[in-house]
């Protein structure tokens, strides 16, 4: 049977998508295989195949764990990144203005999620960061993101975490700041939504390049003090 130009044209689209999937993955075992064996060896290796490919791209900043229970609840993937920023004066022992940045992760799979699963997720948020941060003068900001990997993804749902932004200063900033980041995934569509702050998507998102990945938190931390 001939093929209509249609079937050409939809055929040829998957290809290129199949084709770019690949030459991503390829670029990141290549740069995996430049780690040190001790941190590849670190990295937990999922049933998930979409989770173990998201970790190829996480490994290089976070510290991964598989199956973690946090806030009472399991999480398919957890992430931890710390960085500590310090200017000195001569010598690396005559250091001041210290800072600190913390980022968590936090990746579950679900079938459908709803805006009142959303919001229960913000609460959770506030309940960690006031365990987790040390409210002071060297703590600069922490992200807390939560990554839904869903099968089904409401318009609802999508307008409410685009529109999403959630930013709280802790005594009036002079503690830093701390934000809750959302993101939903739909791999099997393509599809992904992210709420403003939540750069950590650009890792999710597998069937695009990250060879010129937007300004995130961490980078903006970085050009702010690391002058």
């Amino acid at each position: 049977m001939r093929e209509t130009d249609d079937e050409k044209r939809a055929r040829e689209t998957a290809e290129a998508s199949d084709s770019h999937s690949y030459v991503a993955e390829r670029s990141a075992a290549t740069a995996a295989e430049t780690l040190p064996r001790e941190i590849r060896d670190a990295v937990p290796d999922w049933d998930d195949e979409y989770l173990d490919r998201v970790s190829d791209r996480l490994m290089y900043n976070y510290d991964l764990e598989r199956d973690r229970e946090v806030g009472g609840e399991r999480w398919e993937m957890y992430g931890e990144m710390r960085v500590l920023n310090q200017k000195q004066f001569f010598h690396p022992a005559l250091s001041y203005a210290d800072h600190e940045a913390e980022e968590y992760l936090l990746v579950r799979r679900t079938t459908r999620t709803t805006v009142a699963e959303l919001q229960r997720l913000i609460e959770l948020g506030h309940e960690l960061a006031s365990q987790w941060i040390v409210a002071d003068e060297e703590h600069y900001g922490t992200d807390i993101s939560f990554v839904l990997v869903c099968e089904e993804l409401s318009e609802e749902v999508a307008a409410f975490i685009s529109g999403f932004r959630e930013r709280k200063l802790l005594k009036f900033g002079y503690y830093g700041h701390y934000d809750i980041n959302l993101v939903a995934i739909v791999p099997e569509k393509e599809r992904a939504v992210a709420s403003e702050a939540a750069d950590i998507v650009e890792a999710f998102t597998l069937w695009e390049d990250v060879t010129t990945p937007q300004e995130g938190f961490l980078s903006r931390f970085a050009k702010r003090f690391w002058r």
